[in-house]
């Protein structure tokens, strides 16, 4: 039986995303209240310029007090849009603190306090979801935190930021350097103006926290996040990977250790096999890959950004929280029972392509091979190209941690025979 008296919903911001959240809770309010079970009524909009012109908003649902409208006491569900830090924060705890729930698009805040706010969520029986905060319109927090509840999930691997993903397919696919991927994703509004949180990787950093702490039942933070950036990629970089059967992705990557003692979580630039499923991953889209005991590989794929796929996430997780609601339940709160420690990136073993200028004469291999031994860094192969009294020599190592790997980098820039490291990346995905 539906019921007549609506559940009432807070909007915090109306930008791209704000504003299609409700476009869709207008559009789509009969579908909805079926959903549901009763209806469900905007009863405030919260942003900073009051006299812009939206449409489909009523103006006497616009205010710039967003403080005033989620301690109102007859608000259901407040929807924050705004991102940041505060007062994203302020806003969602005094949420909680006057009867209300919170669905969130907020990578930045749940990475930094996703703890603190839970248990405050859970202090007064409230629900907070965020589904959009880690890859837009793909489902990847719900079968993570209950469709996997029963799985242990060992390797969490991804491609989560369109923007860096269509500036290195522009790469691959063209030749085109670095500099000139970014102005064409700028251009077409793929990047930002600032495009640093995408490009340096804070953005996927973030995301990373939130995908291991749920996948790992550990609780992880935005500083617990190994991030490197990818502007020092180039095209030499990707003619490389090519030579080696694989391409180049920004990659967000939360795994196990080995002996189930530990955890870690890094984004960082990788060589992927051209065999692997994320390698075909084009343009600005995302795709996380879930390694698991009992459901094995699986794939979630699709737009990770933009307004209609950001909406569409925060509906799906407005729907399950207003049916918590009614039947005055709550959905799974933090699941941090395991604990695990959080490895530093010098323990994380994987697989290295170096990239070396040496001088072009005998004994220069033999030499480079040495170090490598010394360190306990097995080769796995060697390519090397001369002329003209230079060469540049690639070396393809088996899995070595990251430490090890330092370790020989700095004693090859110490042979006289070694002008220069080109490149060191990673390689992923076997």
């Amino acid at each position: 039986m539906m019921r007549t008296r609506p559940l009432k919903v807070a909007l915090l911001g109306c930008g791209v995303v704000g504003s299609e959240v409700a476009r869709i809770m207008t559009t789509h309010a009969d579908d909805l209240a079926q959903r549901i079970g009763a209806p469900v009524e905007l009863a405030g909009v919260a942003v900073r310029r009051p006299s812009k012109v939206r449409e489909g908003i009523p103006a006497e649902l616009v205010t710039t007090d967003a403080t005033a409208l989620v301690k109102r006491g007859d608000i259901d569900v407040v929807v924050e849009v705004i991102g940041g830090i505060e007062p994203a924060r302020s806003l969602i705890t005094a949420a909680f603190e006057h009867g209300a729930s919170v669905v969130s698009a907020n990578k930045a805040l749940l990475a930094q306090d996703g703890a603190a706010l839970h248990a405050v969520a859970e202090e007064h029986g409230r629900d907070l979801y965020y589904e959009a905060a880690v890859a837009g319109a793909i489902p990847l927090i719900r079968p993570l935190r209950e469709s996997l509840a029963g799985d242990k999930v060992n390797r969490v691997l991804g491609i989560v930021n369109g923007t860096t993903n269509f500036i290195l397919d522009k790469m691959d696919s063209t030749g085109a350097g670095y500099q000139e991927a970014l102005d064409e994703a700028t251009a077409l509004g793929y990047a930002e103006a600032d495009p640093t949180a995408d490009v340096e990787g804070f953005d996927a950093a973030a995301k990373a926290a939130i995908l291991a702490g749920i996948a790992f039942h550990t609780r992880v933070r935005l500083d617990d996040v190994y991030r490197e950036g990818m502007a020092e990629v180039t095209a030499a970089d990707f003619r490389s990977a090519k030579e080696m059967g694989c391409t180049i992705k920004l990659l967000a990557i939360c795994e196990r250790a080995a002996d189930g003692g530990s955890v870690t979580a890094r984004v960082h630039p990788a060589m992927i096999p051209l065999s692997h499923p994320l390698a075909s991953v084009r343009g600005a889209y995302n795709a996380v890959f879930v390694e698991s005991d009992a459901a094995g590989q699986l794939m979630f794929y699709g737009p990770g950004a933009g307004g209609s796929p950001t909406a569409s996430a925060v509906l799906g997780d407005l729907v399950a929280v207003c049916r918590n609601r009614l039947n005055g339940a709550t959905g799974p709160g933090e699941s941090a029972y395991a604990a695990l420690p959080v490895s530093p990136m010098g323990e994380v073993v994987t697989r290295y392509h170096i990239s070396l200028d040496v001088a072009d004469k005998p004994g220069v291999l033999a030499q480079v091979a040495t170090v490598f031994a010394e360190h306990g860094v097995s080769i796995d192969t060697v390519r090397q190209q001369g002329k003209d009294g230079e060469a540049s020599l690639v070396v393809v190592t088996h899995r070595a941690s990251d430490a090890s790997l330092s370790g020989t980098v700095e004693a090859l820039r110490k042979l006289d025979t070694v002008r220069g490291v080109a490149s060191i990346m990673r390689v992923e995905g076997e």
